[in-house]
Order: structure tokens, then C-alpha cells, then sequence
């Protein structure tokens, strides 16, 4: 399993608007991406920094690498206007053998 971190900082009072655009209409466009798995939106408790962290997984790095190559940029274009600083994506690989009861879950 793989996954895209991505961190960044939302402008200020746009927490409500950013999920809803991420359930809206950036879930959709990944549910049709082939390897997708699931996305994880973590946002702080307090928002007082506005600091973001979304995790996309992923079968393969294929496909996440498919995915930031052919439709990432379509995906930032939807959440640009609500973006106070620049994305940073990272890609990681997923030890599947520490987790295996929260793969089995993502998998069923």
C-alpha cells in the first residue's frame, strides 16, 4: 500500500468549507482514480493554526503516481481559492505488516 501526504494551511474560517468540497467534489474524482483506496482529512482540533494533513492511499505507487501525474492539478484547482500557503505532497510507502487489522478493514 502507498500513500500522498499532503500538508498546507487554510485560509482563515474555511475549515467548513474545505470538507465540504473535499466530500463534494474531491471524493468523487478519486473514488474513479484506479488504486484509490481511501483519503484521511486530519485537521487540528482548534484551528487556530489552520495547519492541514490529508493522506490518500493507494494499492500501488503506480497509481498514486498516475494520479498526481494525470489529475492532481484538477483536484488543487478545486481547493486553490481556500489555500493560504503552498501544498507540500510527499509519498510514502505503508508498512502493511504493523497494521494489518486497519488494512483488512480498508480492503473489505
Amino acid at each position: 500500500m502507498f500513500a500522498r501526504i499532503l500538508d498546507f494551511e487554510l485560509k482563515p474560517e474555511k475549515k467548513e468549507e474545505f470538507v465540504k468540497i473535499l466530500k463534494n467534489q474531491v471524493l468523487p474524482i478519486l473514488k474513479k482514480q484506479t488504486g484509490f483506496l481511501e483519503i484521511l482529512p486530519f485537521l487540528p482540533e482548534k484551528m487556530r493554526d489552520n495547519k492541514i494533513w490529508t493522506i490518500s492511499l493507494w494499492h500501488e505507487k503506480v497509481d498514486a503516481e498516475r494520479y498526481d501525474r494525470e489529475t492532481y492539478m484538477k483536484v488543487y484547482d478545486i481547493l486553490a481559492p481556500l489555500l493560504a500557503t503552498p501544498v507540500h505532497v510527499n509519498f510514502y510507502n505503508l508498512e502493511t505488516a504493523v497494521c494489518e487489522h486497519f488494512v483488512e478493514a480498508l480492503t473489505a
